[in-house]
């Protein structure tokens, strides 16, 4: 063995020992990983990801992902001759938009089954209808009306939590009931946060389309790796967030202060960003503490 391939062993160890740390802390914690974005249209990017929350499992931590889908669910309406409709960033979802929508949200859902299967470990999919997970009320966007849009009033973490002890790796996709058993599609980063203060999940972790959060999002130089809650609600009402992240921002704060230890806005595009992020003493994305 030459002195190269020694240097490429010891780095090797080096990782695992930085990673070790870290493998205690979150041992047999409620992990809760938002996917979606351009993670779930890359091939590449797809089995990354979820190699890495399969990799997460077998170490000991108890990762739950929240999957959204709305790239897929926009190609499926056009493909059937509808428009895609959005309201201040939310999906009008009509009866017949719902029916497309809660049809592909399955299709994905069994497919990053099949994709943790492939790895060796037991994945099983739901949707917010079973188990009564996500129990919801209608969602207005600014007074108006978008149709079956959800807003949820209740997670009963039952069926989750038994599906971890039966050592199951949940993968929910956000659909749920009202009171009245009608069906309402719900917005994935707002499921996420639910499911994650209803099960005080040690760490929320979105995947996102960016790098994180910034200061100024047109100077790279002012990106914010750690922010407390209240740095948050400055930086919101300072008026440099706008757009997506807005809402987005809204949700880590609203998770913190819901429970959560520490939420994280990741760039899913980065291949494993959930190792760097847990494992890596600096981390890579925008972490948000109470």
């Amino acid at each position: 063995m030459n002195d190269e391939e020694m240097k490429m062993i010891q780095d090797k160890a080096s990782v695992l020992v930085e990673a070790l740390p870290y493998i205690r802390e979150f041992n047999r914690k409620v992990i809760v990983v938002k996917y979606g974005g351009s993670a779930m249209s890359d091939k590449n990017l797809e089995e990354s990801v979820i190699k890495d929350v399969t990799l997460l499992k077998l170490v000991g931590f108890k990762p739950v992902i929240v999957h959204g889908g709305g790239k897929e669910i926009s190609r499926w309406i056009e493909k059937l001759g509808m428009k895609p409709c959005f309201v201040n960033g939310l999906r009008v979802t009509d009866k017949d938009t719902m029916e497309i929508v809660e049809m592909v949200l399955n299709k994905v859902n069994k497919d990053l089954v099949t994709l943790v299967e492939e790895q060796g470990i037991k994945g099983c999919g739901i949707s917010g209808k079973d188990g009564g997970v996500f129990t919801v009320r209608k969602k207005l966007s600014e007074g108006k009306d978008i149709g079956f849009v959800g807003e949820i009033t209740e997670v009963d973490t039952t069926l989750i939590e038994n599906l971890l002890d039966d050592d199951f790796l949940p993968i929910i996709s956000p659909i749920g009931m009202d009171q009245d058993y009608r069906t309402y599609n719900i917005n994935a980063d707002d499921a996420a946060c639910a499911v994650a203060k209803a099960m005080k999940a040690e760490k929320l972790a979105f995947l996102s389309d960016i790098k994180g959060i910034y200061k100024d999002i047109n100077d790279p130089d002012s990106f914010i790796s750690r922010m407390s809650v209240r740095e948050a609600n400055e930086l919101m009402d300072s008026g440099f967030v706008g757009g997506g992240m807005l809402p987005k921002l809204n949700s880590c704060i609203d998770a913190v202060m819901g429970g959560v230890n520490n939420v994280t806005i990741l760039d899913g595009r980065m291949i494993h960003c959930l190792l760097l992020e847990i494992f890596t003493d600096h981390g890579i994305g925008s972490a948000i503490y109470k």
